[in-house]
Parts: structure tokens; C-alpha cells; sequence
């Protein structure tokens, strides 16, 4: 006959073990693999668009989802053995979100994958889809058209510093669509009467030296081109920017925020909330190539007038008044 005790102790055992044998049970929650050209430190505002967009359509991280979040901090070089690892894991969605080198290295990496994108240039032109209604594989996503405002960049530049001639443009050659960027700069700089030359910076150290390059040659502006590695020096840029004096508009906020002049480009707030939005329809069973790629129509002009009195600017008040914010 077993003894009381015996019997407790059967019991507590078989109590604790069920919770293991219920987890055994459970299905792995789906994986969605974030990756992103910027630092950790952006992982609050990005980070949480991305959730929000997934929350829309009924994916919540932890619940029902996973997400593995990879924030390279400009380091292109970590990509292909990254997306070799994703593929292995056979994770649900691949989501590069304005990260044009990421969507074209997860292309390469894999045909079956769904792959959700966020490119500023022509996803048909990079072989990313066949065409923005029918994108016809495994990839599909949002073009935020950054290209096509290099025009509008530098002629606000232009409006706010009306005598310059010699502007810069840094790229990060390690980043494919640097080439374009000078392309589409060239052209919209010769039609303002300004000329260009080009500098590149892929480390902090080649920052300085373009920035000593600048002081040297005396140009009269600066151009920094849209990319990830550039976005997350963007302290070292905003200050070399003001302690030089050399007035410089961005192509993205976050380095006015923290004390670059202005900036003139897409919300990538809400480019990363629509990449979520997508990621989370693909999860729900929506195929990429059902899904027409999005071209994203929220453009924002952010100006820092503390910047610009510590320049020596006065912004014209028409700038101001279309501006859809002033920080002051």
C-alpha cells in the first residue's frame, strides 16, 4: 500500500512537470527577423513603429510572435553570414525596413523566405520585383522614394544659403546607392548653378577627414546622403557640422533632433510601421506577391532654428512657414 507521503510526493512531482510537459505541447511562436542599418539606440522609436504595425493586423510580440531584432550599426559587412543564419532558422519574415543593402543581401540569400523591404530607390530597377502591383516572389514592401527628393534636398539648401557654390556630398561607399545619390545630386546641383564634390565616409575617423577636407577647400555647404551608417554617427556629424560652420541638410530627422540644421525626407517612422503592417499580413497567410509595393507619400521638412542662429543664418519665413516642424 503506498504510504501518505509517497503519495504527495508523486503528486508535487507530477504538478511540476506539468507545466513543462504543456510548454513541450506548444507550437514555436512564428519568427519575424528585424533587420536594421542603425544602432541599438534608435530601437525605441523604430522598434516600436515596426510593433505597432504588426499589432495592426493582430501579431503582438511574445503572444503570437517572435521578434529577433539585428541592429548592425553600419557594419555591411556582418550581411551575408547574417542572412545565411536567418535562412538556416528558416525564420517566417525577413523585414530590412530602409535598408536597401539588407533587402538586396536577403534576396540573394533566399527565393522562399517572405522578404519585407524598405528601399528608397526603384525596387523594380534592383531586381527586387517585377513590377509595384504584382511583385511576383518572395519580396514586397515600401519605396520611400529618397532618390527622387535629392532635387528638393538641396534646393532648400539652397533657399536657406542662397550664395553657395561648392557643396559637398558625403557618402558611405560601402552602401550600393551611393553611386545614384551622386548621380541625382550632380544633376540637381548643376541646375541650382552649385558644384559639387563628393567625400566618403564609412568609420568615424573618415568622417573627421572628410570634415577636414571641407575646412581645407572651404566649401560653402554640405549634403549628407541618406544611410545607416552616416544616420548613426549623427552627433558627430550635427557638432563637426556647427563647429565648422558649414550648413547641412540631412536626409533623415534624427540629426536635427540632435542639432543638425534641417532635413528634408521620408517619415521612416511610418515606413517602419507599414514594413510591420506587412510582415504582420504575411504571417496571417498573405503572399508577398500579392502584395503591391507601397510608395510612401509622407515626406517631412524639419528645421532647427538654434542651429541656425549659431550659423549665423536667418531662415526665410516662407521656409518656416511649410516647415512641418520648427525646433526652436
Amino acid at each position: 500500500m503506498m504510504l501518505r507521503r509517497d503519495f504527495i510526493t508523486l503528486l508535487a512531482g507530477a504538478a511540476a512537470a506539468w507545466p513543462l510537459a504543456v510548454r513541450a505541447q506548444q507550437p514555436a511562436l512564428p519568427v519575424v527577423a528585424f533587420v536594421s542599418s542603425r544602432s541599438p539606440n534608435d530601437a525605441l522609436r523604430y522598434g516600436a513603429a515596426f510593433r505597432k504595425g504588426l499589432g495592426e493586423t493582430g501579431a503582438f510580440e511574445g503572444q503570437n510572435v517572435t521578434v529577433r531584432y539585428h541592429w548592425l550599426d553600419g557594419q555591411y559587412d556582418q550581411l551575408p553570414s547574417l542572412m545565411a543564419d536567418l535562412v538556416r532558422a528558416r525564420v517566417a519574415v525577413i523585414s530590412t525596413p530602409s535598408f536597401t543593402p539588407a533587402a538586396l543581401a536577403a534576396k540573394a540569400a533566399t527565393s522562399t523566405i517572405p522578404i519585407v523591404f524598405g528601399v528608397g530607390e526603384d525596387p523594380v530597377k534592383l531586381g527586387l520585383v517585377a513590377s509595384l502591383a504584382r511583385p511576383g516572389a518572395n519580396a514586397t514592401g515600401i519605396n520611400f522614394l529618397n532618390q527622387e527628393v535629392t532635387a528638393r534636398q538641396l534646393g532648400l539648401l539652397h533657399d536657406v544659403v542662397p550664395k553657395a557654390i561648392r557643396v559637398a556630398v558625403l557618402v558611405n561607399p560601402a552602401n550600393v546607392t551611393g553611386a545614384d545619390t551622386v548621380v541625382q545630386a550632380s544633376e540637381a546641383a548643376h541646375a541650382l548653378g552649385m558644384q559639387i564634390q563628393v567625400l566618403k565616409a564609412s568609420t568615424s575617423r573618415e568622417i573627421d577627414a572628410a570634415f577636414a577636407t571641407l575646412v581645407r577647400e572651404r566649401a560653402d555647404a554640405l549634403f549628407v546622403a541618406g544611410d545607416g551608417f552616416l544616420n548613426s554617427r549623427r552627433l558627430q556629424l550635427a557638432t563637426l557640422a556647427t563647429r565648422h560652420g558649414i550648413p547641412t541638410v540631412y536626409s533623415g530627422r534624427d540629426t536635427v533632433d540632435v542639432g543638425g540644421l534641417m532635413s528634408y525626407a521620408t517619415d521612416n517612422v511610418e515606413v517602419h510601421r507599414l514594413a510591420g503592417d506587412y510582415s504582420g499580413r504575411i504571417l496571417k497567410g498573405a503572399k508577398p506577391s500579392d502584395l503591391p509595393v507601397i510608395q510612401s507619400t509622407k515626406f517631412e521638412f524639419v528645421i532647427n532654428l538654434i542651429t541656425a542662429g549659431a550659423l549665423g543664418l536667418t531662415v526665410p519665413g516662407d521656409l518656416l512657414s511649410i516647415a512641418d516642424e520648427v525646433i526652436e
